[in-house]
């Protein structure tokens, strides 16, 4: 039965981080809701498995392995991607990471490794991918960022400046390639996925956002499902807040 709301029939999504945690999460719902994905990140193995779960709820997958912090991985990954279907519908840019280190510890090159991976490969994948996008039928782009980049916190600067950094880019393409093209940013706060496992407990159990609670998973999808679905078809250049009420 198709979800009357959030029908993804006949689409093709690409998620970049889609092998675990909210991206997975995300891959999960836009396969039982009809869409066929591309799920990339590092770790081909990985990404076979979460192609595997796809399989199982009737839709195709591929699985691409994939360092987005390398601005060549980018264009190449936008190219297998457009080819492998001939098009691409939505496009996830999810991949990321945010190591925690005081300021004056930080190295050039962890410097150097958190702003690529957080904004040099997402813009390089979107602005290639937004471009085909507009030359051919439209589409959608979700870029999912952080609380981070509008509450920055201690010791996470270049990654808060990163995501800042993709907020603006969403407003910035929202309006290069649309009408046809939509660009929206998702802003979760925290959430129980596997990184999660090395909190402490407390942290596990509460936090500090209206809600008094980290997110679950699945509480991402409808946000996902919402901007990637034609229910959303006045939504263009939004922050979309899923962090409890930080």
């Amino acid at each position: 039965m198709t979800d009357p709301l959030f029908d993804l029939s006949g689409r093709f999504v690409l998620v970049t981080g889609g092998s675990r945690g909210l991206g997975l999460e995300m891959v999960r719902a836009f396969a039982a809701r009809g869409a066929d994905v591309i799920i990339a990140s590092r770790k081909l193995d990985s990404c076979e498995a979460a192609a595997e779960d796809v399989r199982q709820l009737g839709r195709r997958a591929l699985a691409v392995s994939v360092n987005m912090s390398h601005w060549d991985q980018a264009e190449q990954l936008a190219e297998k991607a457009w080819s492998h279907w001939g098009r691409i519908d939505i496009l996830v840019n999810n991949a990321g990471m945010s190591p925690r280190v005081p300021s004056h510890a930080m190295t050039e090159d962890l410097f150097d490794k958190v702003m690529d991976l957080n904004f040099k490969g997402p813009f390089r994948l979107a602005a290639l991918i937004a471009k085909k996008m507009f030359d051919g039928e439209g589409g959608a782009i979700i870029n999912v960022s952080s609380s981070g980049a509008l509450y920055p916190l201690p010791e996470v600067v270049p990654y808060s400046g990163a995501k800042s950094a993709l907020n603006a880019m969403t407003v910035s393409f929202a309006r290069e390639y649309g009408p046809k093209v939509r660009t929206n940013t998702i802003s979760p706060g925290p959430f129980l996925t596997d990184i999660a496992k090395a909190w402490p407990e407390e942290a596990r159990q509460t936090a500090n956002n209206a809600l008094g609670r980290p997110g679950r998973p699945e509480e991402i999808v409808t946000a996902a499902l919402f901007l990637a679905s034609p229910a959303s078809s006045f939504t263009n250049g939004a922050i979309i807040r899923v962090d409890g009420g930080s």
